[in-house]
């Protein structure tokens, strides 16, 4: 299985849980257990290769000039990462089905849950770095969305926003550093970076490079002091706990310094920012993790606590410690999810997860107790638990560590963070399962079903698996992703004995400080209570209103609505730039001649500036507007055809007619004036300021038309091309539906989009006060005389066949003369409106047979399937072909698949100014316009006696 498709997978399953929810929360955990365990399976059918040494690449070029192809790879790495994202996922899923109560939207938890995971899978199979930010940025969202699942908890709102917050702005800088990073290593392919160590280190923007990479991945692994917002997840279901805090989101900035380890490690800039980084953040999350009395608070602190460990040993930057931190994080997912899993047992059945409120399950909940005391030792690295060995490795490599010319510093903080880790661990065991019973439990304590423990025993059960057999069950994952991070062929010495040594000295002391800290609990507590301390929370809290507070007084002062102010605004920054570049840009003056003025030509000219006058002069009658406007329209439509741009004037021309139209029938609901509201010297200031835009902006275009370009331009491959590659002879048509067919796909795609949101907004103005005010509206319908005349009627009806006999002969000939599907949908669309005009929207609709909201839909889908189309030959998307066909009695002539695409834009077009003439429709009855039942305002059955 290719690892595009293994990546993919998570998404597909995403779609599934809504869906099929009607079937059943168990259906719904069933086939997005079915995705994650498909792509688990296809994960692991590449071990033999990657135990080998091979790596796994599915290459994708989408936008290779610009360096952005979605490229994906397998190694070491990959697979470790993809095992725990998709291995715990699958135990999440069967978790959460039995956790979350039956009146909760399951299918809405499982959507969040798989985009999640195919978030983090993306990440961790990614090979090109403006990918692997895609999906950065798509884990932000995807977390924001579970940790804010239960809506109605205000915590749970806060802390979705917190961790969007922190996250987010971390995948801002860190956005910064990796095209920093791409720029120097000369491609955005992650094989290519890691290739070029030297020329990185070497670069003068190394460190800037390097700082904001970090400042991504110290945010998403919550360190210091970015620590403070993974607490405040803990708001969020147990299920989505347990998942995003073993193994996936907080692992994501673990992920990154891990892949990026070959080509940024090894300098005194990592090792100092990173280790010690990693080092704090060790100490301060045991520090407050051991006060903690919510269980997933505590765990939560903890999981800060190991975070810090593991960055700690990457920040080391040697091939030892990076074995130990490939170790840990196996561990400490299996210990984490475990224990988070425990937690919310204990919550769901005792109702309570405060450690004050507990104690005595130890005989009320054995299943529970067994496991997570044997999680719980792990975290505190008790043997012969797996936890215990990579707690030995990373006080081994400590040890080791020299910051600033000082031997012991790092050695004894680290055994200072063990203890309070030993601290924490031996709390939640002793205080939450031993002691007496009680008889005040929120709910009466008792083992859940199998459902809801099953999980934690199975990660349990390798907890204690990897701590008696590390080299049989964790070995050769640690050697294959370990040899990812240092890019050489590590052999991890995994074992329980590694002698009486240093290591084991101090962990001995962090095993009997902890204890002593367990006995001391009280007093410790009370010194606490007495220390001042910062609030976390308090600090971001202020931060974030000060910033709001500042927001809204820059907003009021300089964006206070008005439009004017705003175009000002745009207009004199426009200038000013364009007044610098201009000035500093070297410019030598005029290269091309002049063009001769002929007579024609500047009689149009004039016209036209004497049409734009007067619509300065006379904007405030909106009729009178409305007829200049078209008029402009018209006179550059003639420009058009004078310049040999016969597709620009149809265009033009059909756009203009279509426009006034709808605009004629909007307008009948605005007043006839627009309100005088500035005074003469605000309109003599906005004058001046448009003379300066309108003069800067014909400079330019005078610089522009009279200046030759070092660089050729791309029309001579436009011309050249145009029937060799795309079978067409009219240059415009194939630039829009070949060449530059995404362009044209986007623009169709916004177009539909435009017109569902004036229907939208059109339903809401029919609603509340607006709609209150136009019920009230007093509709003057004898200011049209009569609304449906006998002669446009007829003119109408003898019209339409014509129109659309011409509307598909421009459609078909659009490839090879002036033509296409745009302007064959403005002809089809003037012709329909007609007769929207002549007989009224009630007695034409009444006939329709296509809805416009599926027309748009139909027509985005018809040119996205014909893009579609040619990934099956082998081609990139919207790559188009063409043939000749002969048939008997019939010219040979052309097909080509961009025909497809053009009947997209066709269809596109005709439903986006339809549903906008519905939606003015539908306001004109509102307000009150009558609905006719005959075409026209004479009743032929009527006339009685010839009269």
């Amino acid at each position: 299985m290719s690892p595009a498709l293994i990546a993919a997978l998570p998404f597909i399953g995403a779609l599934l849980p809504g869906l099929l929810i009607r079937s059943g929360r168990d259906v719904a955990a069933m086939v997005c257990g079915t995705a994650t365990f498909v792509a688990l399976l296809g994960l692991c059918l590449h071990i033999p290769a990657i135990m080998a040494g091979e790596v796994i690449t599915t290459r994708i070029d989408w936008l290779p000039q610009l360096g952005l192809n979605a490229n994906f790879r397998i190694d070491g790495l990959g697979l470790l990462f993809g095992i725990l994202i998709l291995g715990i996922g699958l135990l999440i899923i069967t978790y959460a089905r039995f956790y979350l109560a039956r009146h909760e939207p399951v299918g809405v938890f499982y959507t969040y849950l798989m985009l999640f995971q195919g978030a983090m899978m993306g990440i961790v199979l990614s090979d090109n770095i403006l990918l692997l930010l895609i999906f950065w940025e798509l884990t932000s969202l995807s977390s924001f969305l579970l940790i804010g699942y239960w809506k109605h908890l205000p915590e749970g709102r806060q802390g979705a926003r917190m961790a969007l917050t922190v996250t987010g702005m971390g995948g801002l800088a860190m956005i910064a550093g990796m095209l920093i990073l791409g720029n120097i290593a000369g491609s955005y392919d992650i094989s290519d970076i890691l290739n070029a160590r030297e020329a990185i280190q070497a670069s003068p923007l190394y460190l800037p490079a390097l700082l904001l990479i970090l400042l991504g991945a110290f945010t998403k692994s919550a360190q210091f002091p970015f620590h403070f917002w993974l607490p405040h997840a803990m708001a969020a279901p147990t299920p989505v706990s347990a998942y995003l805090h073993s193994a996936t989101m907080v692992k994501a900035g673990l992920f990154l310094m891990a892949r990026l380890w070959p080509v940024l490690s090894g300098t005194p800039e990592w090792f100092y920012i990173v280790a010690t980084t990693g080092l704090v953040t060790m100490v301060l999350g045991a520090w407050i993790g051991f006060f903690r009395d919510d269980l997933k608070s505590l765990l939560a602190f903890s999981t800060v606590s190991h975070l810090g460990l593991i960055t700690m040993l990457l920040g080391f930057g040697t091939e030892a410690a990076a074995v130990a931190a490939v170790f840990h994080i196996i561990n400490h997912a299996t210990f984490k999810a475990a224990l988070f899993m425990t937690a919310g047992i204990i919550d769901h059945e005792a109702g309570t997860r405060s450690i004050k409120r507990l104690g005595g399950l130890r005989k009320l909940m054995p299943i529970t107790f067994l496991i997570g005391t044997i999680a719980a030792l792990s975290m505190a690295g008790v043997p012969p638990l797996n936890g215990f060995i990579s707690k030995e490795m990373m006080l081994e490599e400590t040890t080791h560590a020299v910051w600033r010319g000082n031997a012991n510093l790092v050695w004894a903080m680290a055994t200072v963070g063990a203890i309070f880790s030993v601290g924490y661990s031996l709390r939640f065991v002793w205080q939450v399962f031993f002691g007496p019973e009680r008889d005040d439990y929120p709910h009466k304590p008792h083992d859940p079903g199998i459902g809801l423990w099953i999980g934690p025993a199975i990660l349990t059960a390798l907890v204690v698996l990897i701590g008696l057999f590390p080299n049989t069950f964790a070995g050769w994952l640690v050697d294959a992703s370990a040899g990812a991070v240092t890019g050489g062929h590590p052999h991890a010495h995994l074992a329980l004995w590694h002698g009486l040594n240093m290591a084991l000295k101090l962990s001995i002391v962090a095993t009997l400080g902890g204890l002593l800290l367990l006995i001391l609990n009280p007093r410790m507590l009370a010194i606490r209570d007495r220390v001042w301390r910062p609030d976390a929370k308090a600090m971001f809290d202020g931060v974030t209103q000060a910033a709001l507070y500042l927001a809204y007084r820059l907003t009021d002062r300089f964006t206070n609505g008005s439009m004017a102010r705003a175009f000002v605004a745009f207009s004199m920054t426009v200038l000013l730039c364009g007044l610098w570049a201009f000035s500093t840009g070297g410019y030598s003056g005029a290269t091309r001649p002049m063009l001769p003025i002929h007579a024609i030509p500047l009689i149009g000219w004039v016209l036209l500036m004497i049409a734009t006058c007067c619509m300065v002069a006379f904007h405030r009658n909106r009729l009178l507007a409305l007829v200049l406007v078209g008029i402009i329209g018209l006179i550059v439509s003639g420009s058009f055809v004078y310049l040999s741009a016969p597709d620009l004037a149809l265009t033009q021309i059909s756009v203009e007619v279509v426009t006034v139209i709808l605009l004629l029938l909007a307008l009948n609901f605005l007043p006839k004036r627009t309100v005088l509201d500035s005074r003469d010297g605000k309109r003599g200031f906005d004058a001046f300021i448009a003379t300066l835009t309108g003069l800067g902006f014909g400079a330019l275009s005078y610089v522009v038309m009279r200046s030759d370009f070092a660089l050729p331009s791309i029309s001579g491959y436009m011309i050249e091309n145009s029937h060799k590659l795309g079978g067409g002879d009219n240059v415009v048509n194939v630039i829009l539906v070949d060449f530059r067919g995404y362009d044209t796909f986007g623009e169709i795609t916004v177009l539909g989009i435009a017109a569902l949101a004036i229907f939208a907004l059109t339903e809401t103005l029919l609603l509340g006060a607006s709609g209150r005010r136009l019920r009230n509206w007093v509709y003057d319908s004898r200011r049209a005389g009569a609304r449906h005349p006998l002669l446009m009627v007829v003119i109408t009806r003898l019209i339409l066949p014509i129109s659309l006999v011409v509307g598909a002969y421009i459609f078909l000939r659009g490839h090879n003369m002036p033509g296409g599907g745009f302007v064959a949908g403005l002809i089809v669309s003037i012709a329909l409106v007609s007769q929207y005009m002549a007989s009224g929207f009630g007695w034409a609709q009444s006939r329709n047979r296509v809805p416009y909201h599926a027309m748009i839909g139909a027509g985005v889908l018809a040119a996205g399937v014909t893009g579609i189309g040619a990934w099956f030959a082998g081609y990139p998307f919207l790559t188009s072909t063409y043939g000749y066909v002969k048939l008997p009695g019939i010219e040979k002539f052309e097909l080509a698949s961009a025909m497809g695409f053009d009947l997209g834009v066709f269809l596109c077009v005709v439903g986006a100014v339809m549903l906008a003439l519905n939606s003015l429709s539908r306001i004109a009855r509102q307000a009150g316009e009558t609905v006719n039942a005959e075409p026209m305002d004479i009743n032929p059955s009527r006339i009685k006696g010839g009269r």
